[in-house]
């Protein structure tokens, strides 16, 4: 196996925040990112539902495959396992807000089955294998992915909200403005690259 990288944790969660954003740098997770993103109360519900997921599934996927797989030597299982751990997580945390949390549930409800489905979710658990993080770093890039992530579809949402008011050219309204502006928020964290680099 081999040796976790030194670099902060710190640098790992702004990096995969800004730097190295697994929607707008990796562009995992698109399909929820753009058909989620007309609103913006509804697209930071479910931000803020994927980076909760996210956090948890990489830390659990860690565990699973450094205490785990490795030992027994089932790494090639991990797409299947990550994948079982992922939705595995989603439906524990639905049923416990349902159970303790039923206000939240309801905003969220909607969105629980669509992270099952997120490949941004899935991306990370891979790169945090391919990386080699240890532990603490681990988390870190699961929690910046996930706020990387939040911060993109919110940004996305609160641009269509503010330009649905104005008339636009035929041909530009619905998903060819939505690409539009996805690329030009790319070209904008692009910008951050030279900062932080973790790959």
């Amino acid at each position: 196996m081999a040796e976790a990288p030194a670099i902060s944790p710190i640098v790992i969660l702004l990096a995969s925040v800004f730097t190295s954003n697994m929607v707008l740098s990796n562009f995992l997770g698109m399909c929820s990112f753009i058909s989620i993103s007309s609103e913006y109360k509804t697209a930071s519900g479910l931000g803020a539902a994927v980076a909760m997921v996210t956090t948890i599934t990489t830390v659990l996927n860690w565990l699973v495959y450094r205490l785990i797989m490795v030992p027994l030597g089932l790494e090639y299982l991990r797409y299947i396992i990550f994948i079982v751990v992922i939705a595995a997580t989603v439906q524990i945390i639905e049923m416990a807000l349902d159970r303790y949390f039923p206000e939240l549930h309801m905003k969220l409800g909607v969105f629980l089955p669509l992270i099952t489905v997120n490949c941004a979710i899935f991306g990370v658990s891979l790169f945090m294998v391919i990386r080699s993080y240890n532990f603490v770093q681990a988390l870190f890039f699961g929690l910046g992915s996930g706020l990387g992530w939040w911060l993109a579809i919110s940004a996305l949402a609160a641009i269509r909200m503010k330009i649905a008011k104005n008339k636009l050219l035929r041909g530009l309204d619905g998903p060819a403005i939505t690409f539009i502006i996805t690329g030009i928020m790319a070209l904008a964290f692009v910008g951050f690259s030279g900062i932080f680099v973790i790959q």
